[in-house]
């Protein structure tokens, strides 16, 4: 069976705001100022970011600070994301397909769980790898090679859609097909809608077998 395999943040979810402010969270038990919700957003998108140093001014990002962002994404994710126009339609679409769906998000697992439940998707996903599943998160290949091995899939029965260059990057190094959607973070993308995305997916998971 083919596998379209998705980002979350930016992709499927806009969840901008409660990660710009459970970062911020982050910081300040550190004692630290907060950072402008644009560098927050730039820092996570940016596959030349390292995440200590970047957001907290650390070599190294350690539990108690998974555990604050775990707190505060945990107590406020039900009111501070929400899913793209069109994304649940779009699921549908490419499960109607007999396409398998799974994500790969540099989330932490409990915090994914409980956003994908609450926006009521959960059920779309056949796998979901996040970042502690992993030694390396995006732009590594671990997740969507875990997801692979896990499916059974081969890379060219395959697709990764994302809405960063981490994501990009991460396609590339597990020689998978990639796109990159707009209805995200950023801006220099390439389909602007979810129904797009999901025509993309078909012709590409099918074009050999026309």
């Amino acid at each position: 069976m083919s596998l379209a395999i998705f980002d979350l943040d930016g992709t499927l979810v806009d969840s901008s705001k409660v990660l710009v402010n459970s970062i911020n969270y982050v910081r300040q038990r550190l004692h630290l100022p907060s950072m402008e919700s644009e560098d927050i957003m730039f820092g996570i998108s940016n596959p030349e970011s390292d995440i200590a140093q970047y957001f907290y001014g650390l070599e190294s990002i350690d539990k108690q600070h998974e555990e604050w962002f775990k707190e505060y994404y945990g107590q406020n994710c039900t009111t501070q994301i929400e899913l793209f126009e069109g994304v649940e339609e779009m699921l549908h679409s490419i499960r109607d397909a007999n396409i398998e769906i799974a994500l790969a998000t540099n989330g932490y697992r409990d915090s994914t769980l409980q956003a994908v439940k609450h926006l009521g998707i959960e059920h779309f996903f056949s796998d979901i790898a996040c970042f502690d599943d992993v030694a390396r998160g995006k732009p590594a290949p671990d997740m969507l090679e875990l997801l692979l091995k896990r499916r059974q899939s081969d890379v060219k029965s395959a697709i990764f859609i994302g809405d960063s260059d981490r994501d990009k990057l991460a396609a590339k190094a597990a020689n998978i097909e990639f796109l990159q959607v707009d209805f995200g973070q950023n801006s220099e993308n390439i389909l602007h809608t979810p129904l797009e995305v999901a025509d993309r997916i078909d012709l590409l998971l099918y074009k050999d077998t026309s």
